[in-house]
């Protein structure tokens, strides 16, 4: 409830914009003084603040309703563009390429993103310094297939730049009705090259697990390309699988995974440490907000040596499961410094089916490392050229062998590396198991003499 100096303050400004805005000026005084409510009414300071506060608002009615009475194009000037488009949109988007505002369609392909099939052309992007970038390709999408790789900026979309475009704008341009055609200008970092690429948009099925095998020396091998509601099921069906064929390590690949689910990081890092283990904690800028996630389920393997794959297509979700596991040392990374994707976004549904993007905090791991702009450094780094990397990615997508490996005339250093240290480690437990087994053997005989 507003007190007399604040109605005083609301009566003025309802002066000095006109009669036309009453219902308008209604709509922010309601938003006023739901952001001043949870002040102390007796602090001076608290006073200070909600008269500043309107002060404020004030100024933005003023403006409000000059644009409306004097700017030269009448149809920009409706409230719904001005104030959704403009002041709502504007104010998220200042913040970071994360926060958003979302109206009822963006929602809608929002949640449709986080349950495995969604249209458009299968790439996860990002702004970063400004550039609107590639996080990764999705494999088996039209994306992928155009050859799309991580890291690529792009410049323009249907011969409209980005610079400046938000994130949600940038995203809305690339979806569409499957079928039609999006034709993007794409600058390649390490070569500076620029390439207009057409792709044809799609409906996106993303299968998130691929690929369980086991070769024959008993190394397992299983990707995890995004995280969704289906990943730690399928997980765990992989790694029965590979167990019933004799797994005694295995190769976890996370490369070029932007991310996905927090739930489904956590429920697929539990799976190899013990209950109660933290996974992730986060922390916004209050310190009593943070929260600690640990691991809970049924199935949790600790029994076999695990080494994790990632990459700077690694991102978020994948970030979250390498450095959990990293830090409580229950596996071996190799590979290259992951992307730094570790913001918190909480979505709050709004009014009419729309919906808030907000980022609230940031994702820590277990010994408080910050993930967010400085990604997860491997044990082992092994560099892989880009051009390379794309053959690699090409390769995937051939039958998978029993070698453990996507294919025989494509070579990985990388996943080479990641099974040589399995190997080093399995040789490194049987040595040990021998040594304490004559150890056990001398004991016994001294015992009977």
């Amino acid at each position: 409830m507003l007190g007399n100096t604040d109605e005083f303050t609301a009566i003025q400004a309802m002066k000095n914009v006109g009669k036309g805005s009453i219902g308008l000026m209604a709509m922010v005084l309601m938003i006023a003084n739901l952001i001043v409510g949870a002040k102390l009414y007796n602090s001076e300071e608290a006073l200070a603040e909600r008269v500043q506060a309107f002060s404020q608002l004030e100024l933005f009615m003023k403006v409000v309703e000059h644009v409306r009475e004097y700017y030269v194009d009448g149809e920009k000037v409706d409230y719904d563009t001005l104030i959704i488009d403009g002041a709502l949109n504007g104010m998220l988007e200042s913040l970071d390429p994360h926060s958003q505002f979302m109206d009822k369609d963006m929602y809608d392909d929002m949640k449709e993103d986080t349950t495995g099939q969604f249209g458009g052309i299968g790439i996860v992007i990002s702004v970063e310094d400004g550039i609107l970038t590639v996080v990764a390709p999705m494999e088996g999408t039209p994306g992928f297939d155009a050859g799309i790789r991580t890291d690529d900026r792009i410049i323009e979309i249907d011969g409209v730049s980005t610079e400046g475009l938000a994130l949600s704008e940038a995203v809305n341009r690339l979806r569409g009705i499957p079928g039609s055609h999006v034709t993007m200008k794409v600058l390649r970092p390490e070569n500076s090259d620029i390439m207009e690429v057409s792709i044809t948009r799609s409906i996106i099925n993303v299968a998130s697990v691929k690929d369980a095998n086991v070769n024959e020396e008993g190394i397992g091998y299983i990707r995890i390309i995004s995280f969704d509601q289906r990943s730690a099921d399928l997980l765990q069906k992989g790694l029965e699988d590979m167990i019933d064929k004799g797994m005694k390590g295995l190769v976890l690949d996370l490369r070029n995974n932007p991310g996905g689910l927090l739930t489904a990081a956590i429920e697929v890092s539990q799976k190899f440490l013990d209950k109660k283990d933290p996974v992730v904690f986060t922390q916004g800028r209050d310190l009593a907000s943070r929260k600690t996630y640990r691991a809970r389920g049924a199935h949790h393997y600790k029994d076999f040596p695990l080494v994790i794959l990632i990459n700077s297509g690694s991102a978020s979700a994948s970030e979250i499961v390498a450095g959990a596991l990293q830090d409580h040392k229950r596996a071996i990374l190799v590979g290259q410094r992951s992307f730094g994707k570790g913001s918190v976004q909480s979505v709050l549904p709004m009014d009419g089916g729309s919906a808030i993007r907000l980022t609230t905090a940031r994702y820590y791991t277990p010994s408080e490392r910050v993930i967010h702009k400085r990604g997860i450094l491997p044990d082992i780094v092994v560099d892989i050229d880009p051009v390379d990397w794309q053959r690699i990615l090409q390769a995937r997508t051939r039958p998978y062998s029993d070698t453990g490996k996507e294919s025989q005339d494509v070579e990985d250093p990388q996943l080479d590396r990641a099974i040589d240290v399995v190997k080093g480690i399995m040789l490194f437990q049987a040595r040990k198991q021998g040594q304490l087994k004559q150890m056990a053997q001398r004991r016994s005989a001294t015992a009977e003499l």
